[in-house]
């Protein structure tokens, strides 16, 4: 299994929701954050993640860098409401 690292970071104080589906041989799980507040980090174990990031504060940007092995994606989103979807195999 594969260590798959979230660092959510942006504008201290705000706040987001964000549904993660981690796969592992075939088997998904779903780790929802209902609502989180930057900055914070998640750490999952497996082959694929899946995420949908949601910005619930006016005015703030948030930024979403992920790192599975050597892989990295960064994302970001400004604005209530503004939504990110992310994927990593």
């Amino acid at each position: 299994m594969t260590q798959i690292h979230i660092t959510m970071s942006g504008s201290p104080g705000a706040e987001f929701s964000a549904e993660w589906r981690i796969t592992h041989n075939g088997e998904t799980v779903e780790h929802p954050e209902t609502h989180g507040t930057v900055p914070a980090e998640f750490t999952f174990e497996g082959d694929t993640l899946e995420g949908t990031v949601k910005l619930l504060s006016d005015d703030e940007r948030l930024e979403v860098d992920i790192v599975k092995g050597t892989n990295r994606s960064r994302s970001s989103t400004q604005g209530k409401g503004g939504t990110l979807t992310v994927i990593v195999r």
